[in-house]
């Protein structure tokens, strides 16, 4: 369980996401007997988002600069294709049968990373490898700050009652270590609702692009991230979606049960009034981008 510190109030509640895909909305038997085989070939000896999935018929990657949070996803080693979605304890979850691939990232041994955690996860880690140090900071459901800055410098979050404070309790240590420590510290404590709130939104289709997320924020909410996008000569996108999700469990990218002629792709317009994604309903559909 994580917890979400909350106003004037602590709870220990499920935060960020849905438990399982059935209380989204879908019917599981519905949902199974939507999924068949794709046209869309996949490359199954290859190790990244972008090698491993082509895009459909009439498409074409869209590339992205070098030093992009979208680069840094497309090109994000996976696992073997066939890969298992592991819970945060080793042990596979039921359901295995809506997902195309995983990516090749420790889920933790704590339930704490899930889907919310997953997208800061891919977000932090980005901007390690870039050294963007400055730029890691993740507030609290309470909005209380944090940055990675002030923790390696020994500062520690200090829950009391109803408040939360910061103080320096520790030594300086910039070790990769110490970093993961930080995250599972913020994967504790944000969520959908504080992402929602460090993100901006995005309005027009043509902006969309990969490392943007579609989010429903609250106690539970869910959120997906675009993974890939592609598009045709006339410029329609189509795109790739990843997610982690409740309990804490590998991150996956998800097949689309919905559209077998184009899967895993998905069609995605943020006009639309709801967002059907293989575990999750959007209603509104609300995406944005760091």
């Amino acid at each position: 369980m994580k917890k979400i510190i909350s106003g004037m109030v602590i709870a220990i509640v499920l935060s960020g996401c849905v438990n399982d895909k059935t209380s989204s909305g879908h019917n599981s038997q519905e949902t199974k007997d939507l999924h068949q085989e794709s046209s869309v070939p996949i490359n199954k000896d290859k190790n990244t988002i972008r090698e491993r999935f082509s895009p459909p018929k009439d498409y074409e990657w869209v590339d992205e600069k070098s030093d992009s949070f979208g680069y840094f996803i497309e090109n994000f080693k996976l696992k073997p294709y066939g890969s298992q979605i592991l819970k945060y304890d080793g042990s596979p979850i039921a359901t295995q049968h809506l997902h195309e691939a995983i990516f090749d990232i420790d889920t933790g041994n704590k339930d704490l990373q899930q889907c919310a955690d997953a997208v800061i996860r891919f977000r932090a880690e980005y901007l390690y490898k870039m050294k963007r140090f400055d730029e890691i900071k993740f507030h609290f459901t309470s909005g209380d700050l944090l940055s990675w800055n002030d923790y390696k410098n020994g500062t520690r979050a200090i829950v009391n009652g109803n408040s939360v404070s910061f103080r320096k309790m520790s030594a300086f240590d910039d070790s990769y270590q110490g970093f993961r420590n930080y995250l599972d510290l913020i994967f504790n404590y944000a969520g959908t609702i504080s992402l929602n709130k460090e993100t901006k939104p995005v309005t027009q289709n043509s902006d969309l692009k990969t490392g943007d997320i579609l989010i429903t924020p609250g106690s539970p909410g869910h959120i997906v991230f675009i993974a890939g996008v592609s598009k045709n000569k006339e410029g329609k996108k189509v795109y790739l979606l990843g997610e982690g999700f409740t309990p804490a469990q590998s991150i996956h990218l998800l097949s689309n049960p919905f559209n077998k002629n184009i899967s895993p792709w998905y069609d995605l317009d943020i006009n639309e009034q709801e967002t059907k994604t293989a575990r999750y309903i959007f209603k509104p559909t609300n995406f944005r981008s760091f």
